[in-house]
């Protein structure tokens, strides 16, 4: 998207650029007559390369700048209806269409789906859940009865919530806990996890990780990952090209093979600091790739709330 609109720039301020220095140089191309007032299409190219500008400052943010988009798109898509009307009715010549194609047609596709995202993300923004509500989905139970938010009244709790068991990057993130437990836990942080699998499953599957006796809560239905945020991926997020680039490694390489879907493929992962039932941190995948390390989300944290506190042996 950044490119895009930077591109776009590039274009709008070259080409008013051009029509404020030539303003005839466009009618002779086009085999018409140019204008009797031709200051009325420098205005036209200065008004073109504003828009350059607005798409340059938006390129480093397209999805929050997305009015910007929206005018453009606008612009692209009543510009090329005027053409034709004009050349329907024998005002204009139909061959002047090739600067309708590049000034607009052209772009219809990158800039629909620059407001598409931006679309996406906002309801991705609504699905990030009030404090209250969060604290509320913590009320949810571990597999031994004890609630989340009792649990994160006693320690920190780092909430891992994890994708389908037959994922690859699942697997990987389990293994890194177990790897990674002993200093999370010497940091005076607990860990439970959150699946979308039967309690029977999960025991079986983290037992292969020696993680049975870590907490962990089933959450068939999403709703604690509704209550904090975690949407459903989107096509790049799951299948882009670092999803398999990094499903090559941790499945191949790795060993942690993949195994059948249980669950919502498209569920999106995240990690979460809680401590008194409120998330203090989090870390939201933008790739179901991602390998977040989880002993430095848990050590940052703490560090900030007990800068004088020493690990736990």
């Amino acid at each position: 998207m950044k490119y895009t609109l930077w591109l776009a720039a590039l274009y709008n301020v070259a080409f008013g650029t051009w029509t404020i220095l030539f303003p005839q140089a466009v009618f002779q191309l086009a085999g018409v007559e140019a204008p009797r007032y031709p200051e009325l299409w420098q205005s036209i190219g200065m008004l073109v390369g504003v828009y350059g500008m607005a798409y340059f400052a938006a390129g480093f943010h397209p999805t929050r700048h997305w009015p910007v988009v929206m005018a453009g798109l606008a612009g692209k898509v009543l510009g090329p209806a005027g053409f034709a009307w004009a050349a329907w009715h024998g005002r204009l010549p139909w061959n002047f269409g090739w600067i309708v194609f590049v000034s607009g047609l052209l772009w219809w596709g990158p800039f629909a789906a620059i407001l598409w995202q931006a679309y996406t993300d906002s309801l991705d923004g609504r699905r990030i859940a009030s404090p209250e509500i969060q604290r509320m989905a913590l009320r949810a139970r571990t597999q031994v009865g004890t609630s989340l938010l009792d649990l994160s009244s006693e320690s920190p709790v780092l909430l891992v919530f994890l994708r389908h068991f037959g994922c690859t990057f699942c697997r990987e993130a389990l293994a890194d806990l177990a790897a990674q437990r002993r200093a999370i836990e010497g940091l005076g942080v607990r860990i439970a996890l959150v699946h979308m699998s039967s309690e029977a499953s999960a025991d079986r599957f983290f037992t292969r990780y020696g993680l049975a006796d870590i907490d962990r809560v089933s959450d068939p239905n999403q709703n604690l990952y509704r209550a904090f945020g975690l949407a459903r991926g989107r096509l790049g997020q799951l299948f882009g090209p670092k999803a398999w680039i990094r499903g090559f490694e941790a499945g191949i390489l790795r060993r942690h093979g993949i195994g059948l879907l249980q669950g919502d493929g498209f569920q999106m992962p995240g990690v979460f600091l809680v401590f008194h039932g409120e998330a203090i941190s989090s870390y939201r995948h933008l790739s179901a790739a991602d390998r977040p390390d989880y002993l430095a989300i848990a050590q940052g944290e703490m560090d900030s709330m007990f800068p004088t506190r020493r690990p736990m042996r």
